[in-house]
């Protein structure tokens, strides 16, 4: 996956470690030698998810918030890259959009200011495809009008734009990844997680599935492994500094497409479905251009999307299993 003779760097911070894709990042680094501090306030982040990482020397799991500046500047001393995941999830910007900002805009103000003062040398951020609203054209590349239409998708504009502040008046080492729809084992699927394990929840728990709009809506689903595999790639190159990119495979796939894939992988193809009322803000429509993070990076978007599906549906399946319920 990535050569790590080659990874500049000794020791990185990974926020949101315990979450879905941070929890990935940490399990790379860490596996590959790499000294990594994982940093989450478990307000979604499962301790479980790392568990398999505590016989591990040099992997630290801290709980800490994005918003605690003293806890974390405490953190920081030896730290030569951040990868920061931890954000507001959009669903949860619905019920609470002050925490939404402090989160999103503040914790990545937080994390930029001591990465200067403890002269980090890369500062991989993740961000949303959301920040770019409904489309002008498509597909979307990163030349793309910011226009969201969300209160996440704002914050996490606020927060990309801290970013690019700091590489300006610091020369921070910088890159941000704009995330689309990613899935796989470990994501969360409760009724603020991810539409895959969503949609494998309730068909294993005998509920409705329930789609917000028509079910036309499309999406741009990316697998947690290559995702991972770009926040690396974002952190080792050097024509990275500075840039965005569209972090996403290319799949585009309705969300009725996928009720029916992962109807048919749980061998239940007339599990019942209902449509409820469009959820605010939502993008009808994601097409979205990649051949940016393709020719800087040389990468490919390795996973299939059905061989991915297949693995995260079989991971939740045996999650469920295991726990007794999700």
């Amino acid at each position: 996956m990535i050569d790590f003779a080659k990874f500049p760097f000794k020791k990185a911070l990974v926020t949101g470690g315990a979450g879905f894709i941070g929890s990935h990042i940490v399990e790379e680094l860490v596996t590959n030698g790499i000294e990594t501090v994982s940093v989450d306030n478990y307000f979604a982040g499962k301790k479980e998810n790392l568990e398999h990482l505590k016989k591990y020397p040099h992997f630290h799991e801290v709980q800490c918030d994005v918003l605690d500046f003293e806890g974390l500047d405490a953190l920081f001393p030896g730290v030569e890259v951040v990868f920061h995941q931890a954000a507001s999830k959009k669903t949860i910007c619905l019920n609470n959009p002050r925490l939404d900002l402090e989160i999103n805009a503040k914790g990545t103000f937080n994390l930029l200011e001591l990465a200067v003062k403890h002269g980090v040398k890369k500062f991989v951020h993740a961000s949303t495809g959301s920040v770019y609203g409904e489309a002008e054209y498509m597909p979307q590349d990163e030349c793309h009008q910011l226009n969201p239409t969300s209160y996440y998708g704002v914050s996490k504009l606020a927060g990309e734009k801290y970013v690019r502040a700091f590489h300006h008046l610091y020369g921070l080492k910088v890159a941000i990844l704009r995330y689309f729809h990613v899935y796989g084992p470990r994501q969360e699927s409760s009724d603020v997680g991810g539409v895959v394990t969503i949609f494998t929840r309730r068909i294993m728990e005998g509920k409705p599935v329930y789609i917000y709009g028509d079910g036309t809506q499309q999406r741009s689903f990316t697998y947690v492994k290559d995702v991972v595999k770009a926040n690396l790639l974002a952190a080792m190159l050097e024509e990275t500094d500075g840039e965005v990119y569209n972090c996403a495979s290319g799949i585009k796939v309705t969300i009725e497409e996928l009720y029916r894939y992962v109807c048919n992988i749980l061998g239940k193809p007339d599990h019942p479905l209902e449509y409820k009322d469009w959820m605010p803000g939502d993008i009808k429509v994601f097409d979205i251009d990649n051949s940016k993070i393709r020719r800087d990076f040389g990468m490919d978007f390795i996973t299939d999307f059905q061989a991915g599906l297949q693995q995260t549906v079989r991971w939740a399946q045996d999650y469920y299993s295991r726990k007794g319920g999700f």
